[in-house]
């Protein structure tokens, strides 16, 4: 059997959440230890080269309708409440946690203490007490590691409950489903019930902090980040999962900061996690040789990627359980890596988009006011699997690409965007990898080879000084050549078969996104505004 500790400290605080009458509590156990129980209580089973193969059952991506934020007196002024930002009740909240605690009474639990954030100015100390010890796994994985002397005094600032077990009803609960992610910045708790995606985890501590740092003048991002090897410049990349802001900041002739989630300080870019939690759906080791490397490692979690039971061979093609199979693992998996996770202010911002249209150039750069006005509107298309329910690729906007996690209003970081593009003289880009040649259906997807040397010209400065030209419908400023890319590429409209369809898709994109934007234009800049009249 596994140890376990029972100190008086520990457990007080466990009783403060009122987690009572407990059978056994494992604190910060380590990863073998962890596999162990894991494949001892049936929650997984170990793959060929040992990463751990998990399922989450219905729920394999977010549930952004199941998520709300506790209205209550010290932050309901400041919230941005509405379809992303949903108020629940601080009545509620307190029936369902206490119903949640009696359900675990006589139960085992997993805690894992760790830290949100490389900077240590900036950190928010995490206790994650879950149900099954694979969730307890991921925290481990995705959050920074508390040292040994940290941990003998450590006391969180936000804590995760995560029972994926223990089912609301929605009649008396008051929440949308039997599922429910409940943010409570006062008590500063998180619940997770109904669900079994990891994801969650992760992503409501991300949401506390894109709550806290914009008020300390720290921009937090929803992106990923890497550097040159000489750490001479840095780049950070937006998108939304799909776009490819994870397979192309994990380049081989650069060093990761982080995949996901960061922070731009007055001191330049800083890791949130301290892993990483990567698509691994029809994976290569031809196309993302790094990303698929960890998916052949010992403390590397599968989640609902096919397994062989009796070889226990993976088929990372197979996407009978959803097209949202995921890998999380430690960043130490990837060999080239920032290790304190931290980095200089970029030299290039890039904004990664899917559009399913057809419409935007494979690459554009973009001036300041753009840049947030881009940032603002954050389109892409939703990927089949990301979100319950989406079956194929899907036109959205999703606010600074990160709509759902984002407490205040998307103008606060666009504003922040536009304050530090302008004082550090960041290049901002607006890079497409979705479709060419026509809207999904008709056209393809852009070569990945492509955008990889899109991303080479604008990380090793030959784009920034290209001539451009400035197509009439976004007022982008496109390239007229970039090295490995045909020249006509580069211009969508020549892609189409029919020049007049381009034309009509492109109004309608070009009008959607000033529909869009009308829904942040009181709160910008007079030259921000004029781009969505």
């Amino acid at each position: 059997m596994v140890n376990f500790i029972q100190d008086d400290q520990r457990m007080a605080h466990l009783e403060e959440l009122g987690l009572r009458n407990l059978h056994y509590v494992y604190w910060n156990l380590h990863t073998p230890q962890l596999y162990e129980i894991t494949v001892q209580r049936g929650e997984g089973m170990v793959a060929h080269l040992g990463p751990l193969v998990t399922r989450t059952g219905t729920h394999t991506g977010r549930s952004p309708r199941d998520r709300f934020v506790v209205k209550e007196s010290s932050t309901e002024d400041e919230i941005w409440w509405g379809e992303t930002n949903r108020p629940y009740s601080e009545e509620k909240f307190d029936q369902l946690h206490a119903k949640v605690t009696a359900y675990l009474q006589n139960s085992d639990v997993f805690v894992q203490d760790c830290w949100c954030g490389a900077d240590e100015d900036y950190r928010l100390a995490v206790r994650v007490i879950t149900e099954d010890a694979w969730h307890n796994l991921f925290a481990r994985n995705m959050f920074r590691g508390a040292t040994p002397e940290e941990l003998e005094n450590f006391e969180p600032d936000y804590t995760v409950l995560n029972v994926p077990s223990f089912r609301a009803d929605p009649e008396t609960d008051e929440t949308n489903s039997n599922t429910f992610v409940l943010v409570n910045m006062a008590k500063r708790l998180v619940l997770v019930g109904g669900t079994s995606y990891a994801g969650e985890i992760k992503k409501s501590i991300f949401s506390i902090m894109n709550y806290l740092l914009p008020k300390k003048d720290v921009l937090s991002m929803h992106c990923s980040a890497n550097m040159s090897k000489d750490k001479s410049d840095t780049a950070i990349f937006f998108g939304l999962s799909g776009t490819g802001k994870t397979t192309l900041s994990s380049d081989p002739d650069r060093l990761l900061i982080g995949d996901d989630e960061h922070g731009w300080s007055d001191d330049g870019i800083f890791n949130f996690e301290g892993g990483c939690y990567a698509k691994v759906i029809k994976l290569s080791p031809e196309g993302e040789p790094e990303i698929y490397g960890t998916t052949r490692m010992f403390g590397t979690i599968l989640e609902n990627v096919v397994i062989d039971s009796r070889t226990r061979e993976l088929d990372l093609d197979d996407e009978s359980y959803t097209q949202n199979t995921r890998a999380s693992y430690p960043i130490t998996h990837i060999p080239n890596i920032v290790a304190d996770g931290k980095g200089g202010h970029p030299n290039n911002v890039i904004f990664l988009t899917a559009d399913a249209f057809g419409v935007l150039p494979p690459v554009s750069k973009l001036t300041p006011e753009q840049a947030m006005f881009h940032f603002l509107n954050g389109y892409t298309a939703k990927v089949a699997g990301t979100e319950r329910g989406v079956t194929e690729p899907q036109a959205t906007f999703s606010a600074c690409f990160g709509e759902p996690f984002m407490p205040l209003h998307p103008a606060r970081y666009a504003e922040l965007l536009g304050e530090k593009i302008r004082e550090h003289g960041s290049d901002v880009w607006l890079v497409n990898t979705g479709w060419t040649g026509g809207d999904y259906g008709s056209g393809s997807r852009i070569k990945l080879g492509y955008t990889r040397a899109i991303i080479s010209a604008i990380l090793d400065g030959t784009l920034a000084n290209v001539e451009t030209e400035q197509e009439p419908y976004f007022g982008l400023h496109v390239p007229v050549e970039c090295p490995g890319v045909p020249a006509e590429v580069l211009t969508p409209r020549e892609t189409w078969s029919d020049p007049d369809a381009y034309d009509t898709k492109a109004n309608e994109l070009a009008a959607s996104f000033k529909e869009n934007f009308q829904k942040y234009a009181d709160e910008v800049s007079e030259e921000v505004k004029a781009l969505g009249d």
